[in-house]
């Protein structure tokens, strides 16, 4: 079998080889490795493989903490140690500013990371009866697979949510609708544990008597989601959680709902918030807007800092959560919330919101491109650009120095997810003169 050299590691945490001109992706091989492979889809210009045998092994490479790692899909890069994990993902970062938006930033920030392991606080776990299995399986999703992993444990999720999975297998096996329960959710806040069900049908009074005696004996909520995401409503205890998180640094607290988004890593967030503050450096008596606010995470620490902040949000719902928990921390006289498609607007419209001194994005995947091409004169004098995709930051870079006048002042990776391929980062711009 040929001996391959692994010059590095693609977006998708896969080894990089070549072969003849081709490029050969290989899942389970480390940069500077010698290695075997099994080749699982070929094409003309490349390859998709499976390590075979580790013939010169990385000195970053470790044993996996997981018993799961490589049938779970959930994570890529256990491994490789941790410090080479974030190494990794701050090339991938480089690599995508300069081949996409010819980029190099005058700054590479140091990497903000945390918590390797415990630290997942929102899972969507699928479910699955698998008579031939035993019963209900309870996890994430093999790899490369619909089926979901015969999984009874999660190492990067708190051990006592792990411990639930088990526990939660044996809950589904024992209830009548568990062939139209396809979906369990899991958020987590600083005071309270919450599952929520996804439920096709509606569950039989034996159904809910198995339901609360499981909530009862793990403390944990139990929410029911019987349609979309909104849907979910709490059914033991039957009022809300009070689910939050805390920003300590900010003195602030932050309400959420279970389905909505928040970050997954909050040890992580906590560190991004002040990082994205401290380079955007608001000032008393500025205006600054947060472009896609979310539930508010970022506005009301610029509003805590004496800045007035207008929080931009595509979602209704979201734009409520953004103005109870301004209001829940005192800052409704700092900080004010509009709900706008940022992906459908042009200059007149964000000009009547405006004029703003600074600038924070942190955009979807898809990034922020119609916003930073809309911005209106006079453009901002600093932008903080939270990006979770290398590709559409760099995109929206090149519009940004190109055609706005700004420079790329800095930008470094968070490692929000750790044993993951996913890279998360941050982006300083500043205006030209």
């Amino acid at each position: 079998m040929e001996k391959l050299s692994v010059l590095s590691l693609d977006q998708e945490g896969r080894g990089v080889a070549r072969r003849d001109g081709k490029t050969i992706f290989i899942e389970g091989a480390l940069p500077g490795e010698i290695v075997t492979c099994i080749t699982r889809r070929s094409k003309p210009t490349y390859e998709i493989a499976t390590v075979a045998a580790v013939v010169k092994a990385s000195s970053a490479r470790t044993t996996p903490r997981c018993v799961y790692f490589g049938v779970c899909g959930g994570c890529a890069l256990q491994h490789l140690d941790v410090r080479a994990q974030v190494a990794a993902k701050q090339r991938v970062l480089e690599m995508s500013l300069w081949h996409i938006g010819r980029l190099k930033p005058e700054q590479i920030l140091p990497a903000i990371h945390g918590p390797a392991w415990g630290y997942r606080h929102r899972a969507r776990l699928s479910v699955r009866f698998v008579p031939k299995k035993g019963g209900a399986l309870v996890g994430f999703h093999e790899r490369h697979s619909s089926y979901v992993a015969d999984m009874r444990s999660c190492e990067v999720m708190p051990p006592r949510i792990s411990a639930l999975i088990a526990p939660l297998r044996e809950l589904v096996t024992a209830l009548s609708i568990r062939s139209r329960l396809p979906q369990i959710e899991v958020a987590i806040g600083d005071a309270v544990d919450v599952l929520v069900v996804r439920v096709l049908e509606t569950p039989t009074a034996a159904d809910a008597a198995l339901l609360r005696q499981f909530a009862d004996r793990h403390s944990v909520h139990l929410y029911l989601q019987p349609r979309g995401p909104e849907s979910a409503y709490p059914f033991h205890p039957r009022h809300d959680a009070d689910l939050y998180y805390a920003l300590p640094e900010f003195d602030l607290r932050m309400g959420f709902f279970p389905t909505e988004f928040t970050q997954v890593n909050h040890a992580v967030n906590q560190v991004l918030v002040r990082r994205a503050i401290s380079l955007l450096d608001p000032q008393p008596g500025e205006r600054v807007a947060d472009f896609f606010c979310g539930l508010g995470n970022f506005s009301l620490a610029i509003a805590r800092r004496g800045a007035r902040v207008t929080g931009v949000e595509g979602s209704a719902v979201l734009v409520s959560r953004a103005a109870a928990n301004a209001g829940v921390n005192g800052l409704s006289h700092m900080a004010e919330f509009t709900e706008l498609d940022l992906y459908r607007l042009d200059a007149a419209r964000l000009g009547a919101l405006g004029p703003f001194e600074r600038v924070l994005l942190d955009p979807p995947r898809d990034g922020a491109v119609e916003l930073v091409k809309a911005l209106p004169e006079p453009v901002p004098a600093r932008i903080v650009y939270v990006s979770c995709s290398p590709d559409t930051l760099a995109r929206d870079a090149a519009v940004l120095v190109n055609a706005r006048g700004y420079r790329l002042s800095a930008a470094g990776v968070i490692n929000m997810f750790p044993h993951t391929a996913h890279v998360e980062s941050i982006a300083l711009f500043d205006r030209n003169g």
